[in-house]
């Protein structure tokens, strides 16, 4: 069986789509490769944040939710997600650029070895800016070319997830025994997990975490976060896989952009296997990615419906001159 790969796509939950798409768009500088709707409820916006060419390992994606209330951090959570830049460097220019447009922050601090900034969007939802410098393992993405990043300090891709966890000795043998990761490093109550070929895009961080009252997912939380796996056919050996270890599953879901397998693997913890394929880029131009309302062929035939029940966004870049900001 093959097994995971890294990350493919962290998914969270918004309060305003089009507050999410500035702040990624003009304050993170990162592509919106697809604006569509969730396929599991088509009057809510699905927007997908990743590097210049939609690649696997650097979506973060956001729900929008109508009506849905704030959530709560605490226990048994994905609680943050991080993202690589190229550079120790590069989290200096980060730290300036968030201090200007007054972006809640926590400052240039290590764990793990490696330099990271915390920082959190208008809805509390937990970020992290990770280093790559001296990182090895698995290949980031490339920056968004026309974004407003110079690309020597732009977002390549997703780092690691870091996970809250009430019961660690039960999640240490979902990790290891069933999704095949391996325990690398612990610092407290900090567990540093890694798979495949490792590094910043390979990695969990589970946090023990018996104290805090259990999470409340709402708007300004993760909703589930998703590992990289070849193809179909390891997908339906991972469906095996989970089943043999007594999990239910979703079965496998086509998302068209790439092809899913869910489980729940802890209280409040739904982890999602995704493929590398088919992507983003084969049913719009390069140009011009994620500026319409992109629908898969199975909800074409209700675009009409659709696009009465979602509100118009407009994400229209390739007309406007964005300018890199070196500060």
């Amino acid at each position: 069986m093959n097994g995971v790969k890294g990350m493919h796509h962290v998914t969270a939950i918004t309060s305003s789509a089009e507050e999410n798409y500035k702040f990624f768009t003009y304050v993170l500088g990162m592509r919106l490769v697809k604006k569509t709707v969730n396929q599991d409820d088509i009057q809510t916006y699905h927007l997908f944040f990743a590097d210049d060419q939609g690649s696997p390992g650097t979506d973060m994606t956001f729900f929008d939710f109508p009506g849905i209330p704030k959530g709560t951090h605490g226990t048994n959570e994905i609680y943050r997600t991080a993202f690589r830049v190229p550079s120790d460097e590069a989290l200096d220019y980060w730290v300036k650029r968030f201090d200007r447009l007054e972006v809640e922050h926590d400052g240039i601090q290590e764990q793990f070895g490696k330099k990271i900034l915390s920082f959190v969007d208008f809805d509390d939802q937990q970020y992290q800016l990770i280093s790559d410098q001296n990182n090895e393992g698995v290949a980031s993405g490339m920056p968004w070319q026309e974004g407003p990043i110079p690309l020597e300090y732009a977002i390549t891709g997703l780092g690691p997830i870091s996970v809250r966890i009430q019961d660690y000795k039960y999640f240490r043998q979902v990790m290891e025994k069933v999704l095949l990761f391996k325990e690398i490093a612990k610092d407290g109550s900090f567990h540093l997990f890694e798979v495949g070929e490792g590094g910043n895009g390979a990695q969990v961080i589970v946090e023990e975490n018996k104290e805090l009252p259990l999470a409340r997912q709402g708007y300004g939380t993760v909703h589930h976060a998703a590992f990289r796996i070849d193809d179909l056919e390891t997908l339906h050996e991972w469906d095996q896989h989970y089943r043999r270890f007594g999990f239910q599953t979703s079965g496998y879901v086509d998302r068209f952009f790439f092809k899913s397998l869910y489980t729940r693997v802890a209280p409040q913890i739904l982890f999602e296997l995704a493929t590398d394929g088919p992507g983003f880029m084969g049913d719009e131009p390069y140009e011009t990615l994620g500026e319409k309302l992109s629908l898969p062929p199975f909800l074409e035939g209700k675009r009409n419906e659709i696009e009465s029940m979602v509100r118009h966004i407009d994400t229209v870049r390739s007309s406007k001159d964005i300018r890199k900001e070196y500060e």
